[in-house]
């Protein structure tokens, strides 16, 4: 028996009955309060720390029946405290008498395969005699174990989300979430998740890190439907399948064997569901044993199949993007092969040197070899060819087909007017052999009288006309036939598409009092098709000038619609209208107003008013959705203007704010489109800082081109002068010194 420090035996002994009936009412009050309590409660006597009671929660959370046993010593009950200190402290608190107290400590309960971790807020109590001495240790706690769990859980499922979020590769977030949940698990259980074939048919492997190889490969494209498995029968019916016990269950009749051979024997299977209520997989619970689930383990599923879908949902939204991006960029290529080749056929009136053009520029674009052969003179010429080498393209040239032959490939092209394709040798005699040749497309060169030559591609090796290529031909060589029949038909439509395009911009720079004007334009690619971005500088009344630089959505005709429409609308109300705000708004209603022949693609712009003053411009500016126009001052500092606005042409209704701005003698106001600020190299954007780096390291006092060329210096040093992807248009307006 230990005293506790600082007391002493009590001098009378009626003081010491009182003491004594009061400790004993205390540890009976405690039996009492925790006999039904979930909170764990027992009672140790002596150094050897004897077992004397405890309650029901004790003996649950220590193993069970097993240790539900008292008169033993508490280190023999439970040898594993002994390793991880728990006896230890509870020396400490006999012999000290004083309270330990532990909050979320962890300990493992049991050994070997039966043990679990458990987490518990405790206290160690001094039990004390009449005496005051230390006759034992009262443990006092509750089991956070679940908390803990829930705290893991919570941590573990925002991570996922997390990955979701950044979008990590399907593969990974999947096999994390199924290993989270075996980790977490009181139970040992096996996560399976299965995706939905587009379909949703048949179900794939999706994830299951801990379930053999060999299952996972006999379940992978299993049919859904009623009766096969918890996951087929659960994707089928749309709702959760709970199999307790595969031995016995008809679901599992043809896997029953299979679960044998895996070790498996209940499986609850949860249906993942997109928001719009189509299939996406299954989540699966296997278990060792035949078991049933308990609420929480239903609410488990429920949560973890919603982050599943999620995660799905994402990456069938992501592998949709990428495959639309794909097919734009594969369109953007054929639209930039078309018209490069376009513009390659239409570059001088000789019909023979356009052909040859046609043929190198479809070898090996789309065939390793070409011919093309044009009826004259009532019989037919082979006037190009285009081959990998010089002999077989020498070999391809001598080769004439027979006109009246119908063993000839493009005789019978000749007579039908309709293409021709094989995966095989050209019938007739030709140096096929010699040249590998083993399939061939041959496509009638048209126009209004009919067929007057032919465009074969041939094959040789693996390559093999597919769907694409053919419609690509067929493009192409339609393209050809009009160069060829029509070339001074289409030099005259290029020439007004040109024409269009300049009648789109200012032919001149007019002269701006106190100002100087400098203009910049370069369409996308080879500049074939009317670009959207436009600009303008216009006189006003009482010594104002309006101007404007804004960018149409879309490309073509319906983009120089707009562009007219918008410019003659700026040139016709700004005289009668009384601010910048005001025209921005006419221009607005005009748009709005429009037949929808005429595009429906809206507009962003910066639409502005400057006065000369005697010391530099005074100048009105509304902003409609465009990039932010640039303030150069005299020291060299380049200030974004910020005036809130949104784009135009879509709604009734604007927001914009005018703003006023003074420019001083040698300042500069830099309007720009987007496809300055776009311009990449590789995947990454010139953008703001870059243009703004431009401007503030010109030299003091630059004159309005010399901005301009700063600026399009940069962007050709940044992409390596390569092709930019969109029309760049720069406007630049600097104040003069006074006279």
């Amino acid at each position: 028996m230990t005293r506790v420090p600082g007391q002493h035996v009590a001098p009378h002994a009626e003081r010491a009955d009182v003491r004594a009936a009061t400790s004993a009412d205390a540890h009976h009050d405690l039996r009492a309060l925790f006999g039904q309590s979930m909170a764990v409660f027992a009672s140790l006597a002596g150094p050897a720390h004897m077992l004397e009671s405890a309650n029901e929660a004790f003996f649950t959370a220590i193993g069970g029946p097993e240790r539900s046993r008292t008169g033993v010593p508490l280190g023999q009950l439970m040898p594993e405290l002994v390793e991880q200190g728990f006896m230890s402290l509870l020396d400490r608190v006999y012999r000290s008498g004083v309270v330990y107290t532990g909050r979320e400590t962890r300990v493992v309960l049991g050994v070997g395969a039966k043990a679990r971790e458990a987490f518990f807020d405790f206290t160690y109590e001094p039990r004390l005699d009449a005496g005051g001495n230390v006759m034992g240790v009262q443990v006092i706690g509750v089991e956070t174990t679940q908390v803990k769990h829930a705290q893991r859980l919570t941590a573990e499922h925002r991570a996922l989300l997390e990955q979701i979020a950044r979008q990590a590769p399907l593969p990974e977030v999947l096999d994390g979430m199924a290993r989270v949940i075996e980790n977490l698990a009181a139970e040992e259980v096996l996560v399976s998740v299965l995706l939905a074939d587009a379909d949703g048919r048949h179900l794939r492997h999706g994830a299951a890190p801990s379930l053999p190889g060999f299952y996972n490969e006999a379940i992978d494209g299993i049919a859904t439907g009623e009766g096969v498995g918890s996951c087929g029968t659960a994707a089928h019916r749309r709702r959760p399948v709970i199999v307790s016990d595969i031995a016995t269950d008809p679901f599992w009749d043809d896997f029953r064997d299979l679960a044998d051979k895996a070790g498996v024997a209940a499986c609850w299977s949860t249906p993942i569901l997109a928001r719009d209520g189509s299939l996406l997989g299954t989540f699966a619970m296997y278990h060792r044993s035949p078991r049933s689930p308990q609420e929480a383990d239903l609410a488990l599923s429920r949560v973890f199949a919603g982050t599943a879908g999620l995660a799905i949902e994402r990456h069938q939204a992501e592998q949709a993007r990428q495959r639309a991006e794909a097919r734009e960029k594969a369109a953007r290529d054929d639209l930039a092969f078309l018209l490069d080749t376009s513009t390659t056929l239409s570059f001088d009136l000789d019909a023979d040197q356009t052909f040859q053009r046609l043929a190198v520029s479809c070898a090996p674009k789309l065939a390793p070899l070409c011919a093309v052969d044009v009826i004259t003179g009532g019989r037919v010429r082979r006037v190009a060819t285009a081959a990998p080498t010089q002999d077989q393209q020498a070999l391809l040239a001598s080769h004439i087909p027979v006109y009246d032959s119908t063993d000839d490939a493009v005789a019978r092209v000749l007579a039908s007017g309709t293409s021709e394709i094989a995966r095989r040798t050209p019938t007739g005699p030709g140096p096929w052999h010699d040249l590998g040749v083993t399939g061939y497309l041959c496509i009638p060169l048209t126009d209004r009288d009919g067929v007057f030559g032919t465009v074969t591609l041939l094959s040789t090796g693996e390559h093999l006309f597919d769907g694409h290529t053919v419609a690509l031909a067929e493009e192409l060589t339609t393209r050809a036939a009009l160069a060829a029949r029509n070339a001074r038909q289409y030099t005259h439509r290029a020439a007004l598409a040109r024409d269009l395009q300049a009648g789109l911009l200012l032919p001149d720079l007019p002269q701006v009092p106190g100002t100087e004007v400098a203009t910049y334009y370069h369409p996308a690619g080879e500049g074939l098709d009317i670009g959207g971005d436009f600009y303008d500088v216009f006189p006003l009344e009482e010594g104002r000038w309006g101007f404007m630089l804004g960018d149409v959505c879309g490309r073509g005709a319906m983009a120089a619609t707009t562009t007219a429409l918008v410019r003659h609308t700026a040139r016709a109300v700004a005289p009668l209208l009384p601010d910048a705000k005001a025209v921005v708004e006419a221009i607005n209603k005009a748009l709005v107003n429009r037949p929808s022949s005429h595009g429906t693609g809206f507009v962003t712009l910066v639409y502005g008013q400057l006065t000369p003053t005697h010391n530099g411009l005074d100048i009105e500016l509304v902003r409609a959705g465009h990039t932010l126009p640039l303030h150069l001052d005299t020291s060299h500092t380049v200030h974004p203007i910020d005036t809130p606005g949104a784009l135009i042409g879509i709604s009734p209704r604007t927001h914009l704010t005018p703003r006023n701005l003074h420019l001083d003698p040698h300042e500069s106001l830099v309007l720009y489109t987007d496809g300055t600020t776009e311009a990449r190299q590789h995947n990454e954007l010139f953008g703001e800082e870059r243009l703004t780096a431009a401007l503030a390291n010109t030299p003091p006092r630059p004159a309005a081109q010399h901005l301009i060329d700063a600026i399009t210096q940069a962007v050709d040093t940044f992409t390596g002068g390569h092709d930019i992807d969109d029309d760049q248009a720069i406007l630049v307006l600097t104040a003069t010194a006074p006279d």
